[in-house]
């Protein structure tokens, strides 16, 4: 067995804990809370390693699809089992808090780890303007639907026009999924040799895995998460009861950063070996991602389930982390560089905005 697998295999030991507590043991909720939400990542994990041996099989491009598609997977199905219960307000939360902590927190984490020994590390400029200036776009994106929803509640000429939330959120929904289709054919097809990161992206001399091994351990992970995911959102609540906290914050810490520990810790893996480049697509890409592609598939799924979610924020904390983030994010990817020092100010950006989460309550 390969040593970079004996870890990741053994942590596959925490997946059927939920489970057992939750149909044996008829254990207290948040055990089972805290066990599923260990399993998400550890499975979230998995999945990201079989959609890249995947991509070794199928080639670049194909690849880059796979990883857009599954890069998300234990998110979108943790917010699709939050929301089947009713809680709009919590995937809101859990959407803010992806974005925030891969773009604040994983990325300060990734600079502080890769710097140790370093003075500075350094990656390609062109590739981290265009994923803050994407980050820009992001955040005007969802501050329309909430700055329209004020607009027309004080102002008569636009109330008349009818358009409600719903319309509007999923109109800017279908707009954000084809600005990030357009962005895949421009980075993977039109200009694949300007963005390719000289980079790879690899697992430390893993060895490749056979296209069946692949292919199962991702039909597998992904079966897994779904089962976890649903304890995790059954337990939701009186977990934060337990703990004497809101929902809305468990989304924005907890579950959002159960959904992107594996990009979390791979930022970190890869910034020890000096590929900012990389750290830089993983962890910004990642928030891009979310507010691109994740956040609008929840607005037309919900749709489609019959509890509708909307892209108006009521929180407008939401609004303010999120724009915190892009603004920090591109100021300190502008000069293509990095200190120790910026990963601290990240995660300190980060510190705050949970604390604010925290003492807002739900």
């Amino acid at each position: 067995m390969p040593p970079s697998l004996r870890l990741p295999l053994g942590l596959l030991l925490v997946v059927p804990v939920a489970p057992v507590l939750a149909w044996f043991v008829d254990a207290p909720p948040i055990t089972v809370f805290l066990a599923g939400a260990v399993a998400i990542g550890v499975l979230a994990d998995w999945v990201r390693r079989g959609t890249e041996q995947m991509a070794e099989h199928v080639g670049p491009a194909v690849g880059g699809l796979l990883n857009v598609s599954f890069g998300s997977l234990a998110e979108v199905i943790l917010a699709l089992f939050v929301l089947s219960r009713g809680e709009a307000k919590v995937v809101q939360a859990q959407i803010t808090g992806s974005i925030i902590g891969t773009s604040l927190f994983g990325l300060g984490l990734a600079i502080v780890v890769g710097s140790f020994g370093r003075d500075r590390q350094t990656f390609k400029r062109e590739r981290a303007g265009q994923l803050s200036s994407m980050l820009i776009l992001v955040t005007v994106a969802l501050l329309l639907p909430a700055v329209f929803n004020m607009v027309a509640g004080a102002n008569s000429d636009a109330a008349r026009l009818k358009v409600t939330d719903e319309d509007l959120s999923i109109s800017v929904s279908v707009v954000l999924i084809l600005l990030y289709a357009g962005n895949l054919i421009y980075t993977l097809v039109t200009h694949r040799d300007v963005f390719a990161s000289d980079d790879a992206r690899g697992e430390g001399g893993s060895g490749g895995w056979p296209l069946p091994a692949a292919l199962g351990t991702m039909v597998a992970a992904t079966a897994a998460i779904a089962l976890e995911a649903e304890l995790v959102s059954g337990a939701l609540e009186a977990t934060a009861t337990s703990l004497g906290l809101s929902t809305v914050f468990l989304g924005v810490i907890v579950l959002a950063l159960v959904g992107t520990v594996s990009d979390v810790f791979a930022a970190a893996f890869f910034a020890r070996q000096d590929k900012m480049g990389l750290v830089l697509s993983i962890c910004v890409g990642s928030a891009v991602q979310v507010a691109l592609v994740v956040a609008p598939l929840l607005v037309l799924a919900s749709w489609a389930m019959g509890r509708p979610m909307t892209l108006v924020f009521g929180n407008p904390l939401d609004l303010f982390a999120i724009a915190a983030a892009a603004f920090t994010v591109n100021a300190i990817a502008a000069d293509g560089e990095t200190t120790w020092f910026e990963g601290v100010l990240l995660l300190g950006v980060y510190a705050l905005l949970a604390l604010a989460f925290f003492f807002a309550g739900g």
